[in-house]
């Protein structure tokens, strides 16, 4: 297994009100925004929040925010927080969810420079992302 098997990876603010979140975390954080290298094409529909690191010229990527309108999500989906899972083998693990009671919402997929993500439902009916890091 990897070091990273098992682990809360990364996580995500999916809103409607991305400016408005923008300023709440920022307030309440310290929060600063930066849209991901190599995805400036996604500017308005998808940031990176940041926190200052250990030193002066260092930042900490702590999470995405998402705006779901632009990203054209279902409009009867709330806001929400949501996490994503790391593991050795997506493909896998979504047959695993299958056979073990879970559902997938989203096949398996690839984000340049992320990884292989798929959307599931835990045999509780929680959903939660898996994903396989790329490199």
């Amino acid at each position: 297994m990897s070091e990273h098997h098992g682990k809360i990876l990364w996580t995500e603010l999916m809103t409607r009100d991305l400016e408005g979140a923008k300023k709440f975390y920022a307030e309440i954080c310290g929060w600063t925004y930066k849209t991901m290298e190599g995805m400036e094409s996604m500017a308005d529909s998808y940031i990176l929040a940041h926190r200052s690191g250990d030193s002066a010229d260092c930042e900490v990527a702590v999470c995405g925010l998402g705006d779901m309108d632009k990203m054209q999500l279902d409009k009867n989906l709330p806001p929400h927080w949501f996490s994503y899972i790391a593991v050795d083998d997506v493909d896998e693990a979504t047959n695993r969810t299958r056979s073990g009671g879970g559902v997938v919402i989203r096949d398996p997929f690839d984000i340049e420079r992320v990884g292989r993500i798929a959307i599931i439902q835990d045999s509780t009916g929680a959903a939660i992302g898996l994903i396989t890091p790329e490199g």
